[in-house]
């Protein structure tokens, strides 16, 4: 994850300060020796390490020696702690300050902000601030008990600064979950220490019996105005303990979420599978290479299968929205025939019930698989918006048959009561067969074929709903669209019924904005 932790303490008599910071060095990186040894002579680098970093940042060397125990984690001599990702080779480092002078000034102003007007109600609590020039910030701040400060307690806070918005943001209910359990384990260490001290010295009655005087208050606490967290918790391994912490957090934050390249912009098969009501709607075809026994493997396999007649008519059924049913005793098979069925049409035009125990209506799924046993209701079968598909096994041959080789195990009967032709269109379909007939395209090639096909009557779709649905346009200019759109023709007929079908699986982002779009332009002439 390209972030930083940093915990920030605000001190009486300094004001907000950085006590630790964890951050993630990417290779190619120096080797650690040099990232965490002695300073060589005349390393620039190295002579922003630690107290020089902070003396350079503070603008004066005189306030070296402003510095006291509650502004310190680490002594300038310490080398810090570095911890290396066998996995990347990522190494995290923490020491009181960041390495690179550039995000000195970010962290310092992440920990200002954190610690004095970015704060949430109660003062304890998780918020989000920050910009694009200075980063983005997921601080938490809270209490440590101190019997010796005013009010008997410390304000700290722990940012995690990050240049990217939305990855942070996401990230929230991970940072707050992890970051919660690392400050009420420091919270509750120091509860005990504090209760320690007030059993051998009560402060609350001391103070009540003493004169009061800002002026000498620290003073009147034996100058312990600012104590080390080290000494609030009595934890000798303090920061070793909050290097692994932070460096953990880092490493899981930054597997958790993964960044998805995609070539150009969302297509319409992207966007539905962002929108979660359309998640219920699809089967991972990962999940059907696991499945054991003989399955389809491609639209090809399933043309050989099932000849080129019987596989025109059940793809015609398929991009004319028609329900699409199967009956089998191999739910395995079922699913395998559906994966690639499902590849004819955009996402969100599918929707499948891959094995049920009992008949779907045609309005919950175009896709649905039943065991042999399960009878189909006569309006069905009377219906010419379905088609049925009755798998039987051939078990004369069974014991001959290659058990991956779908063909000579099982016999395909198709079924369907539309009269209407199938052969003359629709024209994907058409020009989808030309591809699968042609032996010298590979698989892969049929796949990307179908891919820009898809894409190209996607658009007309959009281009159709634009003009009749949010334009209003009549029939006849309708019609002209049509034609512009290369849908007139041979097959035409099939092409209008594929294009309002098609219109079904528009994404919500889609539909929104071309309506808020047609709104707004409503709006402007009278504004």
């Amino acid at each position: 994850m390209n972030a930083l932790v940093a915990l920030c303490h605000f001190c009486e008599l300094h004001g907000p300060r950085t006590l630790f910071c964890t951050e993630a060095l990417h290779p190619p990186s120096p080797d650690p020796s040099s990232q965490v040894g002695t300073p060589v002579p005349g390393d620039r680098d190295a002579d922003r390490e630690g107290e020089g970093l902070t003396m350079r940042a503070s603008g004066s060397v005189s306030q070296r020696g402003e510095m006291c125990e509650g502004c310190r984690s680490l002594p300038a001599s310490h080398p810090g702690f570095v911890s290396i990702d066998d996995e990347t080779g990522i190494r995290f480092v923490s020491h009181q300050h960041p390495r690179q002078s550039q995000l000195f000034s970010v962290v310092r102003q992440a920990c200002v902000r954190s610690l004095s007007c970015e704060v949430c109600p109660g003062r304890e609590g998780p918020i989000f601030f920050g910009d694009e020039q200075h980063g983005f910030v997921f601080s938490h701040t809270f209490f440590i008990k101190d019997s010796l400060a005013r009010g008997f307690q410390r304000w700290y806070s722990i940012v995690v600064v990050a240049m990217d918005r939305i990855y942070l943001i996401n990230s929230w209910p991970f940072l707050l979950r992890h970051l919660k359990l690392t400050i009420q384990s420091l919270q509750s260490t120091a509860l005990k220490v504090f209760d320690t001290e007030q059993g051998i010295c009560p402060q609350r009655a001391l103070r009540m019996n003493s004169v009061f005087s800002p002026a000498v208050f620290p003073h009147q606490r034996s100058g312990n105005a600012a104590r080390s967290l080290t000494s609030l918790t009595q934890h000798p391994n303090l920061w070793a303990s909050l290097h692994c912490s932070f460096s953990w957090l880092l490493k899981a934050c930054g597997c958790r979420l993964t960044e998805k390249l995609l070539e150009g912009a969302p297509t319409e098969d992207t966007l539905p599978e962002i929108q979660s009501s359309h998640f219920h709607f699809l089967y991972d075809a990962s999940k059907s290479d696991e499945i054991p026994g003989p399955k389809f493997r491609s639209l090809r396999h399933l043309r050989q299968v099932l000849g080129a007649n019987d596989f025109r008519q059940l793809a015609w059924h398929v991009l004319m929205g028609n329900q699409v049913i199967w009956r089998s005793t191999d739910p395995g098979l079922v699913q395998s025939a559906f994966t690639v069925l499902k590849s004819l049409l955009p996402v969100g035009c599918v929707r499948s019930v891959p094995y049920s125990p009992q008949y779907e209506e045609a309005y919950k799924c175009n896709f649905l698989g039943l065991s042999t046993d399960v009878p189909i209701p006569a309006h069905v079968s009377s219906s010419e918006f379905s088609v049925l598909v009755d798998v039987a096994v051939r078990s004369c041959q069974v014991a001959a048959a290659d058990e991956d080789d779908v063909g000579p195990i099982y016999q395909f009967t198709i079924s369907s009561a539309n009269t209407q032709p199938t052969d003359r269109g629709p024209t994907l379909l058409n020009k989808l067969e030309v591809a699968l007939s042609n032996e010298n395209l590979s698989v892969d090639v049929v796949s990307h074929c179908l891919l820009c096909l898809k894409e190209e009557w996607m658009n007309k779709v959009k281009v159709l709903f634009k003009f009749s649905k949010v334009d209003g346009r009549g029939r006849e200019d309708t019609q002209k669209v049509l034609a512009l759109l290369g849908a007139t023709g041979p097959g035409e007929e099939d092409n209008v019924r594929l294009l309002k079908f098609w219109m079904t699986g528009l994404s919500k982002t889609y539909k929104s904005h071309l309506m808020t779009a047609v709104r707004g332009g409503e709006r402007s002439p009278s504004q």
